[in-house]
């Protein structure tokens, strides 16, 4: 394949500094050149490279999505997602993750599946070309004890098999679990240590013995798993740093020793708050019977304050927060993912450089791949988007599909701006309309 340089372009590379005019010049799947140049500069063409003028578009690297459910399937209920037939919900997931990877997330961590394999498939049929989608980290399902978070099951139907969670009771149904996830070949095992309370469970309850979390822990670390906590109530926040699991999903209250902890601790842990469950669970639910007056009595409305409030002191304390709002769920679809990014900047007092660098800079090690991605600089993957216009002044840009004009991952375009002028000179060019940028092709604008 021809290399790909993008010229004229601003480049915000992940570092944190302001963006600067320059040229990427992409060769297979890695960044070899960055240059700087001058406003308006325009690189020649050149045989065997492809050359694409942004016309001053902005270009940073692809985003990260650090709580990712594919196979949530924007449904009110847990039971709703897990009792979708499997044929069905795998070809859900398929259809999720080319969305995803439509609007700029080239990278996604599994943060739990609705059924024992579907993040394993899903993510082998990324990887082997069946199907398109984000570089993914596979999850197992929730795993749960009798009663708790996920545990689905009614008294007349075997137990286990209409369950949402994987249910265990005890280290040693623990440890058989854990192997058996091993198996199917997951990344990650998610285990549910606080309650959720529109399940009925309050999220300050925690649910699971100190033994049974150290056994999770200790055979995923000899399997080479990670593992990652639904982690909402005080205690279980606190496990988490005992026990050395390395995501931490919600984290919404926690005193002050849990902060000092995590902030003791802010270079082995990764949070992610999931505030857009909390918003728009507590405001935005009402056609699924979830008034604020009914969200407000399961205690929705306290959590989404204290979340907040814990959110904020972790960010002063230097401990890292990314996006991902366990989206899939009626209230809070697929493809919205970008509205984390507003909300770290409305609620949690992020500036817009600290939101993308949480999406950026940020995702590399959370993927667990922290020298080679999320960075636009020489020798990292060519994971790009061309964004029309600047998410540094205007963070929601990057919710609107028509804006991110370009996605390239692994360096090769998943969406590429429309050809133009291609026979005769090897360059795509930008036009500016109104403050928008088009792409001009042989047949006109395309917006």
């Amino acid at each position: 394949m021809a290399d790909v340089m993008f010229c004229n372009v601003r480049i915000f590379d992940g570092g944190g500094e302001t963006p600067f005019h320059g040229e990427v010049t992409v060769r297979g799947n890695r960044i070899v050149k960055v240059n700087r140049s001058n406003p308006g500069e325009r690189a020649a063409p050149q045989a065997a490279i492809r050359v694409i003028d942004g016309a001053g578009a902005f270009l940073m690297p692809g985003m990260v999505e650090a709580h990712t459910h594919f196979s949530w399937n924007d449904q009110p209920s847990l039971e709703a997602i897990q009792r979708m037939p499997p044929e069905e919900h795998i070809l859900w997931c398929a259809e999720v993750a080319r969305r995803y990877l439509d609007m700029g997330w080239t990278s996604c961590v599994g943060a739990a599946t609705a059924k024992p394999r579907l993040d394993v498939v899903i993510r082998n049929a990324i990887n082997d070309g069946t199907i398109v989608g984000p570089r993914y980290l596979a999850a197992s399902q929730e795993i749960t004890v009798p009663g708790g978070l996920g545990d689905t099951t009614a008294p007349h139907l075997p137990q286990h098999e209409f369950a949402f969670g994987a249910i265990v009771s005890g280290a040693d149904e623990m440890r058989r679990c854990v192997r058996m996830f091993a198996k199917y070949g997951v990344d990650s095992l998610k285990i549910n240590l606080s309650g959720e309370s529109i399940t009925g469970m309050p999220s300050e309850m925690s649910q699971f013995t100190e033994e049974e979390i150290r056994v999770c822990v200790e055979e995923a670390k000899a399997w080479g798993k990670r593992v990652a906590a639904h982690a909402r109530s005080t205690w279980s926040i606190k496990q988490c740093v005992k026990h050395g699991i390395e995501v931490i999903y919600h984290a919404s209250f926690a005193d002050e020793e849990a902060l000092d902890l995590l902030e003791a601790n802010k270079m082995r842990h990764f949070i992610a708050p999931g505030l857009a469950w909390l918003i728009n669970t507590s405001h935005h639910a009402g056609a699924w019977g979830l008034t604020p007056e009914v969200t407000r009595a399961m205690g929705y409305h306290r959590e989404l304050e204290a979340a907040i409030d814990t959110m904020q002191k972790l960010r002063k304390r230097g401990v890292r927060i990314l996006p991902g709002g366990d989206y899939g769920f009626a209230w809070t679809p697929h493809g919205t993912n970008a509205k984390d990014l507003e909300y770290f900047v409305r609620y949690v007092g992020m500036s817009p450089m600290e939101a993308l660098l949480s999406a950026t800079a940020w995702g590399g090690p959370m993927m667990r791949m922290g020298k080679v991605l999320g960075y636009v600089r020489e020798g990292y993957l060519a994971d790009l988007l061309l964004i029309d216009g600047d998410p540094l002044r205007d963070i929601t840009i990057l919710q609107d599909r028509a804006r991110i004009l370009a996605v390239m991952k692994d360096g090769e375009f998943h969406r590429a701006p429309p050809q133009a002028r291609a026979q005769r000179s090897g360059r795509w060019s930008a036009a500016s309309d109104g403050g928008r940028l088009g792409f001009s092709g042989l047949e006109g604008v395309y917006r």
